[in-house]
């Protein structure tokens, strides 16, 4: 009977049609039109612009969220409590999240394309809409400017714990600015520029295989008692989905520091290339030392993670002191390396249109 199923999943995904046309298998799964992948980026970028992340909304990062949850309770129950028992315990946890989400986005697709070319169409861009996340970042990041310029001290630490997984109570305002800086220039690698890499590569379904990773890595990829075996799996996962996508962000950025003004682009290569590895994760540090730069401000250093001191390198050079006005200055940086990727993406689609048609 699986048998069966996957035979008539795959005869449907080879009937999906474009949305441009084009016919039989020309469609966006599993193969796809280049022009076809560049409209969805475009039309997924624009509604993340327009309505971001409304709390009221269903959203698949908070479906992940939940399936993580309680798959890592069963695992836990259902794997001995050793080092190799974790390890293979979070081995199956990544496993199961990708064909859940991966798997179940491509049969999703394939049903609703053989149903109606329109239908598959609006939800393909609208759940790659939801797997951005550049207006979120603005809105929760801003809230901290706001509270910063208008409000106490308690308003913006608090506001700023919403972003971060550091303790934020005993941060003072120079530390709530930089970790609100810090927080929009890694995850406009791992909220806004990643997602679209593989979009862009795979459509919906390697996109949410993406989105399942990083929020695996983000509940579970800690380097602590609880996680240090269980979340090895997938903090290693999530490094390697992210290593092309943080140094593509990283250049970006600097290339969008150079353009806008009130950056300094030079600064931003410079320090890139010279802080770039200043974190123990490969990626993390590739998009906050080109922000550094471009701002010419200090980021990073060391911070409290569940009361415990974790002794940091810095990143970037205090050329001046970091102010709030930085926020806005970093989420400007953010969308003009958001449009610098799209504007690729554009130029590889009419190259592709070009070599392939």
């Amino acid at each position: 009977a699986t048998s069966g199923f996957l035979q008539l999943a795959a005869q449907q995904l080879r009937r999906i049609p474009s949305p441009g046309g084009g016919g039989e298998g020309a469609g966006l799964h599993p193969s796809g039109d280049a022009v076809s992948r560049l409209w969805l980026l475009l039309a997924a970028a624009a509604l993340d612009w327009l309505l971001g992340d409304p709390a009221w909304m269903p959203h698949p990062i908070r479906l992940m969220g939940w399936t993580i949850s309680r798959l890592e309770n069963g695992l836990r129950r259902l794997f001995p409590r050793t080092p190799g028992g974790e390890l293979l315990a979070g081995g199956v946890l990544v496993l199961t999240m990708v064909l859940l989400f991966g798997g179940g986005s491509l049969l999703l697709l394939a049903a609703l394309y053989a149903l109606s070319p329109a239908a598959g169409t609006a939800a393909e861009v609208w759940l790659s809409y939801q797997l951005l996340a550049a207006r979120c970042l603005r809105d929760e990041s801003m809230a901290v400017y706001r509270a910063l310029t208008g409000r106490s001290l308690m308003d913006a630490q608090r506001a700023v714990g919403r972003i971060v997984g550091r303790d934020t109570q005993c941060l003072d305002r120079d530390g709530v600015t930089r970790a609100a800086v810090e927080t929009v220039a890694e995850n406009t690698s791992d909220g806004v520029i990643a997602p679209l890499f593989w979009l862009a590569l795979g459509g919906l379904p390697l996109g949410m295989v993406y989105k399942a990773v990083n929020t695996m890595d983000s509940m579970v990829g800690y380097r602590n008692e609880r996680y240090l075996f269980f979340g090895r799996a997938a903090a290693r996962t999530d490094d390697a989905a992210n290593y092309l996508p943080a140094r593509l962000s990283a250049l970006l950025m600097c290339l969008a520091a150079a353009l806008l003004p009130g950056f300094r682009g030079r600064d931003a290569l410079r320090i890139w290339r010279r802080d770039r590895r200043k974190h123990k994760s490969p990626n993390s540090a590739q998009t906050e030392a080109a922000c550094a730069g471009a701002l010419g401000v200090r980021l990073a250093g060391d911070a409290s993670y569940f009361g415990t001191l974790v002794r940091k390198p810095t990143i970037g050079e205090a050329e001046r002191p970091i102010r709030p006005e930085d926020i806005p200055a970093a989420n400007r940086l953010m969308y003009g390396t958001e449009v610098l990727c799209l504007a690729l993406c554009a130029a590889a689609a009419v190259l592709c249109s070009h070599i392939f048609r």
